[in-house]
Order: C-alpha cells, then structure tokens, then sequence
C-alpha cells in the first residue's frame, strides 16, 4: 500500500519504481567495503546510463534517479581513502558524468573535474550531451590556467577526444569553436577528411569575419592549408586573394595539376584584377601557358560580355533620348532642357557612354547610317565645346570597352585633329578600352607613354588618366619612372600633378609603395598656401591613400609623416589615409573615429571622413545597416559640409543594390534646399541602381529631371545618374564585392572612391572643366553575369536556378543555398543578393561559386531520368 502512495506522489510507472530502487541499491552497494562488489554496481550504474534513451527535452531516467544521490557519491570519494584504482577511476567517471544534471555551482566545473581523475576511456560512450558540456567547461578551465599560468597538457588530451568525437558525429562547428577557446586550431588539419572538410573550411571563413586581428589572418591561413590537402583549388585561391598573398596563389599554380582546375582559377583572378604573369614553374607546358595567360589578360570579357548580350536580345543601340523618355513628360518643362545646349550634349555624351559600354555600336559615335561613319562621330564629338570634347572622344573608348583592337582603330582618327581637347579625349578613350585588359603589345603603353610629357595641359592629363585607368592594380614600372617626376616638376600645373598622383595610386593601389608615397608626400609639401586651397589639391592625400588602400597597420609610418604637412591640408590627408587603409575591413573603432570626426566643427576633413565611413564598413551586411543607421544621425545634426557627403556614403554603401530604405532617404535629399545636398542625392540615386534598370528610381530620376528643368547643374547630374542606372542596358554592375560578396576588388574600390572624392566638390570637378573625372567608374563595371563554359571554353547553355541567397554556414545536412529561385537557361543576369546554383547534376562546376564565367566538366555518374 504505501509503495502505491509513493508511486503515485511521483508519479511513476512500475518499470521506472523497480528502475529506481534498482539504482539505490547499486549506490549502497558503491559504498560497501567490498571492492569486486563496488566494481560490479559502478558497472551497472554505467550500463543503465548508457543504454537509457531520453527525448530533447527530458533527463534520461537514470541520471534523473541518480540526481539524489550525486552528493552521497561524491562525499564518499572524497572522504573515504579509497585506494588509487580502477574502481576509482570508474567511480570519477559517474561522478563525472552525475554532475552535468546535479544542482550545484557551475563554477566548480565539476563534471571536468572527475573527468581528468577518470579513467580516460572512450568519451563518445557517454553520448553527445555529455561531450558538449565537457567542451563547455574546458574553455572556462582554460582560461582560468591561462590567467594562473599552470599546464594545460591534461586538457589537450580531452581536447585531442572531443574534436575526433564531434567530427565523426557532423558537429564541425562545435568542434572548431572549441580549438578557438582553448587557440589549438593546428590540431583541426588531422581530423578533417573527405565528408567533413567543406561545411569546416566554410564555418572558419565565416567565423573569421568577426574575430580580431591577427587571429582572422590565422583561420583564414588554416582553411587555406585544408582546402589545398583536398585539392580544392578555386577556393584555396579565393582565399589566397582574400588574405592578399601573393605567394599563396603561387602556391595554387604550383600544387595544381589540373589543367581545367588552372583554368577556373585564372578567371578569378582576372575578375579580382590581379596582374599575374605565368612562368615555366607555373605552367611549364608553352601552349597551355599561352591560354592560361589569355584567360588571365582577360582577353575572353568582351566575348562573354556580348554573348550575353546576344541572349538577352539587347544588342540595339539606345540613344540618350530612349533613357531620357521626355515623351512621358509635361511639354513645357521638355522644352527648357535643351537650354544649355552644350551643357545638354556633354550629359548626352555620357549617358551615352554608360548605356551602351561595351556594346561596341551606338547611336552617336559609332553610328554607320550616315555615308562615312567618321563624319558621323566627328559630328557629335564637335557638338560639344572645348573639353566637353575631351570627354566626347573618350566616351568612344567605353562603348568598345574591352575590345582593344576595334577601340583602337577607331580612335585613331582622333589623333589626327588639329583641336588638342580632342587628341586628350582619344588618349583617355584608348585608357578606357584597355581597362582590366592586358595584352602582349602593350598598347596602351606604346601609345599613352609618348604623351605625358606633352606642352599641351588637356593631353598629358588624357595621357595621364589613360594610363592609370589601363594599368590601374598592374604596379608597372615603367609607368612609374614616367609619372613620379612629374609629382616634383615645378613646371608642371597643378591639375598635372593631380591627375599623376591618382594614376600612380590606381596603378599602385595597395601596394604600400615608399617610393611614390614619399613622392606624393613632397608634392604636397611644395604646394603654397593658395594651391593647399585648391579642390583638386585634395587628390594628392587621395592617392596617398590609394597606395594604402585595405592594409591597416601599413599605413602607420606615413600618417605619422603626413602629420608634418600645412595644417590646412594636415586632417584631410590623416582622414583620408586611415579610411583607405582600413577600406572593407568592418573594422569597428575606425568607423567611431571617423564619427568623431564628423561631430567637429571643421569643414574640409569631414567630407572623405562620411565616405570613409562607408569604405569601411561595407565589408558586411550588418555592418552596412548600422552604417546607414549612423549616416541617418549624421543628416539630422551633422554640419552642411556632412550633409552634402552622406548622399556620397549611401551611395557607396548599398552601391548597385537598390534598397527601399536608402531609396527613400535619398528621394528625401533630392529635393533638399541646399543644392549641393541635392546634387549629391541624385548622384548616389545613380550608384544605388547603378547597371539594375530599377524602374522606380528611373521614375524617380524622370521627375527630378521636369523638376529641376531650369536648374543646368542639377539636370546635368539627373542626366549622369539616368545613364548610370542604365549602364550597360541593365548588365553592368558597380559592385567591388564579387564571389558570392567574400571578396573585394581593389582596383575597382579605388576608381569609386576618387569618383566619390571628387564629388565632394562638385561645382569645381564634375561640373567644371573635370567632367572627365566619371570615366573612373569603368574601373568597377563588371558583368554581372553567370556564363557556363565547356571544356574548350565554349560557352554552353545549361539550366540554372537563381534565387535569394541563404546564410547555410554551420546548419545540419544538406541545407538549401537559395529561396524563392527561378530556373533560367545560362548565360543569367544576377542581381545583388543573388546566387545560382546548377538544375541538374549532369555537370559539375569547378567553381563552388557560380559567378562570372564558370568551366563545367561532364558528370559520368549522372544518368537521364
């Protein structure tokens, strides 16, 4: 009767009461003097609670009955003088294992505790409760020896069983934060194998995004050193480029065998912009070297480019008037735009330029309908005056973008005139069209070399521009040896030595160059007071930066020299050196610095210090909401000269990737009383949509431009954004990010910048006579497309799905990469967001991330259904 009463107030089925009362006799039974009998219940003990079961929300019954009892256990190992032996070793070990569900102080680390003193058997026996709680009291443990200094050789061991453990049992994540706690991320490579080796590698590179310096540099070397035992080249190589090692894509080249392997990885590196010269070491068979280099040159861009094109049935020319679309415009306020009628052309010249870059045909200087095409784009680039031709005879060069032999024979003509804005304007066209593209001639170099030296003003900055824009990330040195006298020419005129400081610092961007910083460094200590006022002095601090850009600490020894300069320029260059070293790194304490900067009552420094902001924390997506968020702060109590650069920063921050929310502040500011705010607003509307045909900030740009028909300055910058927002006829993108947004082109980073540093100053740059300066922008057009390729390289059209990109790190199983996808036909367009996966499995991609152009190889164990 009174066992009934008692089941009933616990409420115990007949099983569980014999289960239990089972397990008070064992405990007895510990406590006897009688080792083979305690030798037998702690065996039983460790059977009952190995073989129990338990749901994910319940204490299997065993420990739950033992619970009670944990303190008696305990006190009897501590108190009594057992002898040091097996019985107990086996006694720690329940005890061990008792104290994961007793109550007690979770400081004590208990379960640890009996563990070391235990018998050091199987640990994965006891189940993966067990294990995860030992990780997580090892790391407490850690820390607290690391604080006292005593060895931790102990804990390794048990480190050494939980990681084997968790890698057999798909707990990768797990596994890999503990040797992050206890910093033994060596030990990862011998347990890593086929089945496991990817989701780790993934969950490393992920996790490094937020780990400090240098410790990220540490995670990403070990995922890099994994992928390369696998044989996993193209991802190796992505991270070779994201840790900029130059001798870790050497390494690639030299431990792959794989010809397609090489293949793939050459147009990576042609994406990322790397200048890379093959030798017999890396590919010592001649022709192979031969179509490895061609990949590497680029050559293939304008090919995949139009083959693109041809699919999507987009190959008609359009004139600025197809993109203006007036006819859906009040008459009256139609008619005033052709006011400043070479104002008008100029803006025509350049949306012009944008839409129809790298088409090769367009409707004003390429256009054959007349008897003599020649007459026909002299026509136009004559409809503009004195330096509006300059940048007439260049926008040529972007509408052959990437096709160096047609770009140069038709700009040929050019340098036959007798009118120098001209001759200036071809050299930038040659520049243009050889951007990102390299070629066993030089071209460029034969053509442009010849011309820095020039008398004439407009040419040698043609000349100048043109070589920066061709070599921009290549650290040619002959270049050099043409550019760096003119920095300390005295006789040179400001502009010249301008224009020679940004192309040195595209050319050499990154590089952390000496020789041109010091040289930029004494130009800027030569200028006199009233030059240091200039706004095209500020491009000296910029291409400064530019050498700098993305290296961090490298940047020290410079801003320290850079500290002796007039104060007039002194903060600007400070400023403006820190954002382009720190430029994509999230790196927290910058961005609060240069907040801090924006609070101060200084005028000229805080424009670069809101788009450093931007430059900073655009590496990520959280970074960039809390960066917009801040920018939000900025407009409401910041100073005029902040106001006027947020636009610039938003721009940057969600660049070619229109989000409603910046959407909705920049219309906002496109109508600001200040019309430098609202000139800046509509500028970014143009970067935010850049190459996505949005069609509400079309709409949008549509009734700025009725709006503000009187108004030539802000028109002609409505005018640029709409050809902007149409770049390419929707297949261009402005984007730095590429390969699924892990990595960050830097050329192309740095020709946003000096485009978005010259708009700090509009009426004197891109509305004076420096109009030119938008030509930068052709340094981040990328295709943004997929184009699968076969073997021999031949483009092949096989179904794709392209959808919503999904975060999978760390997640069980095969999780799904995309949602809400569509399945298109390659070659496809993907937006921001996007990313693309194969339809069916009859082939197999040599490159994880289907970006740009991707080799496909047959898949011989697929069969058709």
């Amino acid at each position: 009767m009174a066992k009934n009463k008692m089941a009933q107030i616990e409420d115990l089925s007949d099983e569980d009461l014999a289960l239990k009362e089972q397990l008070h006799l064992y405990v007895e039974r510990v406590q006897d003097s009688d080792p083979q009998l305690q030798k037998l219940a702690l065996q039983n003990i460790r059977h009952e609670i190995r073989n129990s079961t338990s749901s994910m929300t319940s204490v299997p019954k065993p420990l739950k009955f033992l619970r009670p009892h944990y303190v008696t256990l305990r006190t009897y190992y501590e108190q009594t003088m057992m002898a040091e032996s097996d019985v107990k070793e086996y006694l720690a070990d329940i005890l061990s294992v008792l104290a994961m569900s007793a109550p007690g102080d979770e400081e004590e680390l208990e379960s640890l505790r009996y563990r070391l003193l235990g018998s050091k058997g199987d640990i994965s026996s006891w189940g993966h409760e067990y294990v995860r709680n030992l990780a997580g009291q090892i790391s407490k443990e850690y820390a607290k020896r690391q604080t006292a200094d005593t060895p931790i050789d102990d804990l390794l061991e048990l480190v050494q069983q939980i990681v084997a453990f968790h890698m057999k049992h798909n707990a990768e994540t797990e596994a890999v934060d503990l040797l992050m706690e206890v910093e033994y991320l060596d030990m990862l490579i011998e347990h890593v194998d086929r089945t496991n080796f990817k989701r780790t590698c993934l969950y490393l590179t992920t996790s490094a995004r937020y780990l400090p310096g240098p410790d990220d540099m540490l995670v990403l070397d070990l995922a890099f050193s994994i992928y390369l035992k696998f044989e996993e080249y193209t991802n190796a190589l992505q991270l070779a480029l994201l840790l900029d090692k130059r001798q870790y894509v050497m390494q690639v080249f030299t431990s792959c065998n794989d010809m397609l392997q090489k293949k793939q990885c050459c147009f990576i590196l042609a994406r990322h912009g790397v200048t890379f010269e093959l030798d017999e070491e890396l590919a010592p068979i001649e022709e192979d070297r031969d179509i490895l280099q061609d990949i590497l040159n680029n050559s293939k861009l304008s090919e995949g480019y139009l083959t693109l094109a041809h699919d999507i049935e987009v190959m008609e020319p359009k004139s600025p008037g197809d993109i203006y679309k007036e006819h859906l415009l009040d008459s009256n306020t139609c008619a005033g735009a052709n006011v400043d009628s070479a104002r008008h052309n100029l803006a025509a010249t350049f949306v012009n330029a944008f839409v129809n870059a790298g088409f090769g045909q367009d409707k004003l200087m390429t256009d054959a309908s007349d008897s003599s095409s020649t007459n026909s784009s002299g026509n136009w680039v004559f409809k503009n005056k004195e330096h509006g031709k300059t940048s007439a005879a260049a926008s040529l060069g972007m509408v052959l973008l990437w096709d160096v032999d047609s770009g140069l024979a038709q700009l040929d003509k050019y340098f036959h005139s007798k009118d120098n804005h001209v001759i200036a304007g071809a050299l930038l066209g040659v520049g243009i069209a050889n951007c990102r593209i390299k070629n066993d001639c030089d071209p460029a170099m034969a053509i442009l070399g010849d011309y820095t030296d020039n008398e004439d003003t407009s040419i040698r900055i043609g000349a100048i521009m043109g070589l920066g824009i061709a070599y921009a990330g290549s650290q040619n040195e002959q270049i050099r040896c043409k550019l760096e006298p003119i920095l300390n020419d005295a006789k040179a005129s400001l502009d010249v030595i301008a224009f020679a400081a940004i192309s040195l610092g595209l050319v050499y961007v990154g590089s952390c160059n000496e020789e041109i910083a010091q040289a930029i460094i004494f130009a800027l200590m030569d200028r006199s007071e009233s030059e240091l006022g200039e706004p095209l002095t500020r491009f000296l601090p910029l291409g400064l930066g530019l050498l700098y850009l993305g290296k961090q600490e490298s940047v020290e020894a410079t801003a320290e020299v850079s500290k002796t300069l007039d104060e007039k320029i002194r903060k600007y260059c400070e400023i403006t050196l820190q954002s382009c070293a720190y430029a994509g790194t999230g790196n927290v304490l910058k961005v609060q610095n240069l907040l801090g900067h924006c609070s101060q009552k200084d005028e000229m420094h805080q424009g670069p210090a809101v788009v450093g902001i931007a430059m900073v924390a655009m590496a990520e997506e959280l970074g960039i909401d809390m960066a917009i968020r801040s920018l939000e702060h900025l407009l409401q109590y910041g100073e005029q000269s902040v106001r006027r650069a947020v636009p610039l920063a938003l721009g940057l921050l969600s660049i070619s990737n229109p989000k409603a929310n910046v959407i909705d502040t920049l219309s906002r500011l496109s109508h600001d009383t200040d019309s430098e705010v609202a000139m800046a607003a509509v500028i970014a509307f143009g970067l935010i949509g850049a190459g996505t045909n949005n069609a509400r900030i079309a709409g949008m740009l549509r009734s700025l431009s009725s709006f503000y028909h009187k108004d030539a300055n802000l028109l002609f910058c409505v005018r640029i954004a709409q050809g902007i927002v149409h770049l390419g006829k929707g297949l261009l993108t402005l984007n730095p990010h590429h390969s699924d947004r892990s990595l960050l082109s830097p050329s192309s980073l740095a020709g946003l910048i000096t485009m978005l540093h010259s708009c700090l100053d509009m009426k004197a740059m891109v509305l004076g006579k420096y109009h030119y300066i938008l030509y930068f922008l052709v340094l981040a057009m990328q295709p943004r497309m997929l184009l699968t390729l076969d073997e021999n390289l031949k483009p092949i059209f096989v179904p794709v799905r392209v959808g919503q990109a999904v975060d999978f790190i760390g997640q069980a199983g095969r999780p799904k990469i995309i949602t809400g996808f569509q399945t298109h036909s390659t070659p496809v367009l993907l937006a921001a967001g996007d990313r693309a996966e194969l339809a069916t499995e009859k082939y197999i991609p040599l490159s994880s991330i289907l970006e740009g152009f991707v080799i496909l190889k047959d898949n011989h164990d697929y069969t058709e259904e």
